[in-house]
């Protein structure tokens, strides 16, 4: 059986809105970002989560969290020590560079990140990747 591919391109003209329900709407596979637009030297990516993400670092970034659907649950391990940050839909968190962090999202959400352009979604050290993680800089929304 020839696996279906279900992304749907969604193209805006230069300067066109691009309407983030359509985009979302054009992909379907989890933990696995499309960059929307890029601002200056930034990404602005979107993903659709579900389950957990891995633990890892970002050590010369900040990362930027906005919940557009759903609830994302964002573990964090501190000098302090561990805690979980809840973000309900409309809000946004940024996860401090050298924070060892993980993502999750049991009943799934639509996040948007905003992150320098080919940082690694799995961070610069991270736990072994499973097969539901895509190691990526981000994939061109529609392609």
């Amino acid at each position: 059986m020839t696996p279906v591919n279900r992304e749907k391109r969604v193209q805006a003209p230069s300067g066109d809105p691009i309407p983030l329900d359509r985009a979302l709407a054009s992909f379907d596979a989890l933990w696995s970002p499309r960059i929307v637009t890029r601002v200056n030297d930034y990404d602005v990516r979107i993903a659709k989560v579900g389950g957990d993400h891995i633990w890892h670092v970002h050590d010369d970034t900040d990362e930027f969290f906005l919940v557009l659907e759903g609830e994302l649950r964002i573990s964090l391990r501190e000098p302090e020590g561990e805690r979980t940050v809840l973000l309900p839909r409309g809000s946004v968190f940024t996860v401090p560079r050298g924070t060892e962090h993980r993502p999750s999202a049991p009943s799934g959400a639509a996040i948007l990140l905003f992150e320098p352009a080919g940082t690694p979604t799995v961070g610069d050290r991270h736990d072994e990747i499973p097969d539901h993680v895509d190691a990526t800089t981000g994939h061109e929304l529609g392609v």
